[in-house]
């Protein structure tokens, strides 16, 4: 009797803490019954298929972190070589990993092989024909980079739709080379400023002008060959300009401060008062500003993002850790931009390859089908129970509610979000676990008929059907685990609540059910028959 009273509160304990955590937010959120924050934050989330919202597919083009490795090098061997006086004729891009250097002088080889070891470590060095040299990269350093350029990319995607305050995203990598992005976002409905601010690259270059702003590239390179070391950018149009031009700014190459030195990003105003995105730098970024803006005084510096100039204000004075841009920018623009310079620049480009916008009307719908499809499924279990297995039958029906208890309360602790496969995986476990019932009952059945006595067919029934639970629940596990390990979105739904279901139901099959039965069996001094 002790035995049976401490199974009876494991059950009951069992049903209070799940039911709490699972069944009582979904009907305080129903009738909008206040309840305490630690229960109602453990509300079962609807996903996209049953929420609505924006569904994405992105390409990671890791062919930009390539070519951004070999500019970058390319760029800190011609300072190098500068700063030795070492002269060549040419230094070019060669392809998306590598580089070319020509025209080294013989007697200035040893100085010029000394420089490149500076840059050498992540690229195969070919010396050619007078003085040429290639410079390409290590085939298992170009995989790296394309690896944490796709990681990247996603971390970055998930700072700006966390910044975004939407609620349970899915965001994950998938695609045979593992460079594409599925980014899942419930709930949301300014699909536009979403794609902008996920896709936009979002990559901050400050550097020093050289010559502008002027309304021609040609103005800037008459000779129609740019200098070494210089590259010409498009800008916005300033207050003395035609409103809507563009004019062209002939900057230094290598950038002063880029945005991997920004420690924050804010909007702010200008000394016009209108909008603008105030930034602070980190320790190292402020340290390179506060050298080049020294060594700049009286010159412009150019403000560049994505590419194009947003300003070129007149360096007064040494600068460190502060700075702003400013520029034609709506309020809405600079709330935008100063969240994507917090986030981070993506790595590279993104293109989309799959776009699909469900709205909240055909996720009601879903909902709808999915409740009625468990409802009739419940019943239809239940009614099948009660006439087959008789009053047995009821403590099928208890076991199976429980279960699903247990179910809602298990998705709600881990925070799953419930999706339309998620709802197929509930109905599913319902069938689970009659059939784990259907099971034992049948194996009793047959130890009735061996006239084995009622308390003994009941043990036996469970005792010998358990290895058999055992076997096909842990085969049942291993899929929902491949499913979840190599699956997506809605596959990855399906896997969350086909585990919880499986754990829940070789409870309540095995423990629970048994123990309904011990209970009837201690209410009476003997059994001599059994409706089953």
């Amino acid at each position: 009797m002790s035995n049976l009273r401490w199974k009876l509160l494991t059950i009951i304990a069992v049903t209070v803490i799940f039911g709490a955590v699972g069944v009582y937010p979904i009907i305080a959120a129903r009738y909008g019954i206040a309840g305490p924050t630690i229960l109602t934050d453990r509300m079962l989330k609807l996903g996209l298929d049953l929420k609505g919202g924006v569904h994405l597919v992105l390409r990671v083009q890791t062919d930009d972190a390539l070519r951004i490795e070999s500019e970058t090098e390319m760029e800190r061997l011609r300072e190098l070589l500068s700063t030795a006086r070492i002269t060549s004729t040419n230094l070019v891009l060669a392809g998306i990993d590598g580089f070319k250097v020509d025209g080294i002088a013989g007697d200035q080889d040893a100085a010029f092989r000394a420089a490149a070891n500076e840059v050498s470590a992540n690229f195969d060095r070919d010396a050619g024909t007078n003085g040429t040299y290639t410079f390409r990269l290590k085939p298992n350093v170009a995989l790296t980079l394309r690896e944490e350029a796709v990681v990247q990319a996603r971390q970055t995607i998930e700072r700006r739709v966390n910044e975004l305050g939407v609620a349970e995203p899915s965001i994950a990598q998938q695609g045979a080379n593992g460079d594409q992005i599925l980014v899942q976002l419930p709930g949301v409905t300014d699909v536009n400023r979403a794609k902008e601010i996920i896709r936009s690259t979002g990559l901050l270059e400050l550097k020093i002008v050289e010559q502008g702003p002027s309304a021609s590239r040609e103005a800037l390179i008459p000779s129609g060959t740019l200098p070494s070391g210089l590259d010409v950018v498009p800008g916005i149009s300033g207050p003395g300009d035609a409103p809507g031009s563009t004019v062209y700014y002939l900057v230094r190459r290598a950038a002063a401060v880029t945005g991997r030195d920004l420690r924050s990003a804010r909007p702010s105003l200008d000394e016009n008062s209108r909008p603008a995105v105030a930034f602070t730098l980190n320790s190292e970024g402020a340290a390179k500003f506060g050298k080049v803006t020294g060594e700049n005084v009286g010159r412009s510096l150019a403000i560049i993002l994505d590419g194009r100039v947003q300003s070129a204000p007149r360096i007064d004075s040494r600068i460190t850790s502060d700075g702003r841009i400013s520029g034609s920018f709506t309020q809405e623009e600079v709330q935008n931009l100063s969240l994507i310079l917090r986030s981070g620049s993506l790595p590279a480009t993104l293109t989309y390859l799959e776009e699909r916008t469900i709205g909240p009307s055909l996720g009601a719908d879903s909902i709808r089908a999915g409740v009625i499809a468990s409802v009739v499924g419940l019943v239809l279990i239940i009614v099948f129970m009660l006439v087959y297995y008789k009053m047995a039958g009821v403590n099928a029906v208890i076991a199976l509610l429980l279960n699903l208890v247990i179910l809602v309360g298990i998705m709600g602790y881990m925070g799953a979000v419930m999706t339309l496969p998620g709802i197929a995986g509930f109905v599913l476990t319902m069938g689970i676990g009659v059939d784990s019932n259907v099971l034992i009952f049948e194996r009793i059945k047959e130890e009735l008929e061996a006239q084995r006595g009622v308390r003994a067919s009941i043990n036996a029934g469970f005792s010998r059907v358990f290895l058999t639970l055992m076997d096909t629940h842990l085969a049942a596990l291993i899929s929902a685990a491949f499913l979840f390990q190599f699956g997506t979105g809605p596959i990855r739904g399906f896997a969350v609540t086909l585990f919880a279901g499986l754990v829940s139901n070789l409870f309540t099959a095995t423990f629970v059910s048994k123990t309904l039965f011990e209970l009837e069996l201690s209410r009476k001094s003997q059994v001599t028959t059994l409706s089953i």
